[in-house]
């Protein structure tokens, strides 16, 4: 089923569900993640989530980096993920208190399965990390909380996508959003492939698609605003409080700043984008009327004359015979004196 709503707030073409992963940006530091949670909740997005795991649940003591490492440079998964996993039960319970009196939803991406257990009385919805595409008892287990799951799919093949989403039904899940996604840190614009959301769309109809972004925030993060152009419903960037702050993943999130400027030109489009069919405007009938044409006399025509072809010409305004009718005018007879350059109307005519 498609993903229409998550606690309440409607996901429609209009207002896309904003997602601002703050992950582990706050960098082991409460205070950091209460800042990061009032700014987020002060811009405007519609929930902020973090992710929870252990390092030692997460990666080998023998897994390489697979991101930039001029950007971060951490050679090894587990020392980086070991960097910051001290967030426990404690904190997460904080965390989601502080965004109920905020008034934004909390999430946290699970990573392995008790924080799968215990984050369940927080959250409303489920997201699944890109890597866990494959991570079938994972699956299983969010999947049985009956909860909407968001799955990102980046680096996998549609196969894989189809067999995650088999497998999540199966467990009980009954709303599942897929989120285009690039497991690129960062994703260089020209790797975006944002053809692909429509593509998911076209290939999972009854599946909500979202994208979530890892291409720098340059130009006011116009890779989010293309994504929704696209068709993405749902719209999730990793989020920090200083873009400028070294490794992890400041370096291709979104500020506050920017959540403000997205939401603001995303709303600007909005607008814009108006209605799928075919319609004049409020605004276009006054254009309608005076600047379209009607059928002027070229000379001064008696009453009584058949109207010929040369004695007519089409100009502005539209307020008369439309030129739209001039093979059905000519040949009809005028009833009264006609000047040059008069606009001829029906009543004109017998």
């Amino acid at each position: 089923m498609r993903m229409t709503e998550i606690a309440g707030i409607k996901i429609d073409r209009a207002n896309p569900f904003l997602i601002l992963e703050a992950g582990v940006n706050h960098e082991g530091s409460l205070d950091t993640a209460y800042e990061m949670i009032d700014a987020a909740a002060a811009a405007g997005a519609q929930m902020i989530k973090f992710q929870s795991y252990k390092a030692e649940t997460l990666a080998s003591k023998y897994s390489p980096a697979y991101w930039d490492t001029q950007k971060e440079p951490t050679t090894s998964q587990f020392e980086l993920f070991k960097k910051h996993d001290n967030f426990g039960d404690e904190e997460y319970r904080k965390l989601a208190r502080r965004c109920q009196q905020k008034g934004i939803l909390f999430a946290s991406t699970p990573f392995d399965l008790h924080f799968a257990d215990f984050l369940d009385e927080f959250m409303p919805v489920y997201k699944v990390a890109s890597a866990d595409i494959t991570n079938y008892p994972l699956l299983r287990k969010i999947a049985k909380k009956n909860k909407p799951i968001l799955l990102s799919t980046g680096a996998s093949y549609i196969s894989e996508i189809d067999e995650a989403l088999r497998i999540i039904a199966e467990a009980g899940a009954e709303q599942v959003a897929l989120l285009h996604c690039v497991l690129e840190y960062p994703t260089p614009a020209e790797h975006a492939n944002l053809e692909t959301i429509p593509y998911l769309k076209s290939v999972f109809p009854d599946v909500t698609i979202g994208w979530s972004d890892h291409v720098s925030p340059a130009h006011n993060c116009l890779s989010m605003l293309a994504a929704w152009v696209k068709g993405a419903d749902i719209l999730e960037k990793h989020y920090t409080l200083d873009k400028s702050l070294p490794g992890n993943d400041h370096y291709h999130a979104m500020d506050p700043d920017d959540v403000r400027e997205f939401i603001s030109m995303q709303r600007y489009f909005a607008a814009m984008m108006g209605k799928r069919d075919k319609v004049v405007t409020d605004g276009e009938q006054n254009s309608r009327k005076y600047a379209r044409r009607s059928l002027v006399a070229t000379k001064n025509i008696p009453a009584g004359t058949t109207l010929t072809e040369e004695m007519m010409t089409a100009k502005r305004p539209g307020t008369g015979i439309s030129p739209a009718f001039f093979d059905i005018v000519v040949g009809r007879t005028v009833k009264n004196d006609i000047e040059e350059d008069e606009i001829i109307t029906w009543e004109m005519l017998s």
